[in-house]
């Protein structure tokens, strides 16, 4: 195979943010890493953010590229990257971010020297309002590497940004980000599982993710709801194709259960349009009918989750109440932990 001349593609998705954009762009191409390519795709902006990219790909001609394109949503613009991308990895950054000098070198050096095709770091969760952190994740696999396999369901807990995380370009070259809102990040990470086998993380905090909460998403309507249950069967095929289904079906079907089962379920109960009752019997329905297996998972055993920690026996906790049909239980004591205790459990 030819040796491919960068390391690391950056994909920066550019739509207007003039204030913070600097900022994200002056810690790339500050980065340690050399070798490197940051594509910077406006999605036509309507502030001063494409003037800003092009002083960039001006005054960096050897690190920033700068594409222009009519607006068409974040998808596009990451896929427009990603089709235009000739590192060895690839990853993607969100302009009001920012990240850390090493982020790209740390990254880099645990997936290569790993054979790795998937790196994770640590970040940070930042309020803008208040520039206070409010979590640190995925700090928990310290430095490791962890294969995916069937006698795991670690993959299930990484968080599904792109953004703390570099992918082996010729693994993810094919795979496409979706047009729908709300769950793009999960359906591309857990479309990547079918493909990868070795995971490299690094615990240090390396990417600063800015809480914009006008930006935010927090609830979910039915049609959101719909498209994702459509994606999820179109999940499904790929792995089917990829001759990886019967090895990965409890974790995929473990996702199925986290993402659609409890966090969508949630979210949609703040919709007062929707009969949240009627739509979790019919969400469960779906799982079972396409998703069986997350009744009988191994990872949803008392015993896999007391080893696993006190998120995990959370998890088999709420499995327990979805099968004995009472689902609500769940949903009203997370939104009392959110709304009142304002405590946000991360899966």
């Amino acid at each position: 195979m030819k040796k491919r001349k960068y390391k690391l593609s950056i994909v920066v998705a550019v739509y207007n943010l003039e204030d913070y954009l600097p900022r994200c762009l002056d810690a790339l191409v500050n980065q340690t890493l050399k070798d490197i390519e940051i594509l910077c795709v406006d999605d036509g902006s309507t502030d001063s953010a494409p003037e800003i990219v092009d002083d960039y790909a001006k005054r960096y001609p050897e690190l920033v590229k700068a594409f222009h394109k009519e607006n068409g949503g974040e998808f596009t613009t990451r896929n427009y990257g990603l089709e235009r991308a000739t590192g060895e990895y690839v990853t993607f950054v969100d302009t009001d971010d920012y990240v850390e000098s090493t982020w790209a070198e740390k990254l880099y050096n645990a997936a290569s020297e790993n054979d790795a095709d998937l790196a994770v770091c640590a970040f940070e969760r930042i309020d803008t309002k208040t520039n206070k952190v409010v979590a640190t994740n995925m700090t928990q696999y310290g430095n490791s590497v962890k294969e995916i396999s069937k006698d795991d369901d670690f993959e299930v807990f990484i968080n599904p940004a792109p953004w703390n995380k570099i992918y082996k370009l010729d693994k993810v070259k094919d795979l496409r980000f979706l047009n729908f809102r709300g769950f793009n990040d999960m359906i591309f990470l857990t479309s990547s599982f079918s493909k990868i086998k070795r995971i490299a993380f690094v615990p240090d905090v390396l990417y600063h993710y800015y809480l914009r909460y006008d930006s935010q998403i927090h609830s979910v309507n039915k049609k959101d709801v719909e498209n994702f249950k459509k994606y999820l069967l179109d999940l499904k095929e790929l792995y089917i194709k990829e001759n990886k289904y019967d090895e990965m079906k409890y974790m995929l079907d473990l996702m199925v259960f986290i993402h659609l089962g409890t966090s969508v379920m949630y979210r949609a109960s703040y919709d007062k349009s929707i009969n949240i009752k009627k739509m979790i019997k019919e969400t469960i329905e779906y799982m079972d009918k396409n998703f069986s297996t997350w009744r009988k998972s191994p990872y949803l055993k008392f015993g896999f989750s007391l080893k696993k920690g006190f998120k995990h026996i959370g998890l088999w906790g709420i499995s327990k109440l979805y099968k004995w049909n009472m689902p609500m239980v769940y949903i009203r004591t997370y939104r009392f932990l959110i709304d009142k205790l304002k405590i946000d459990i991360k899966w």
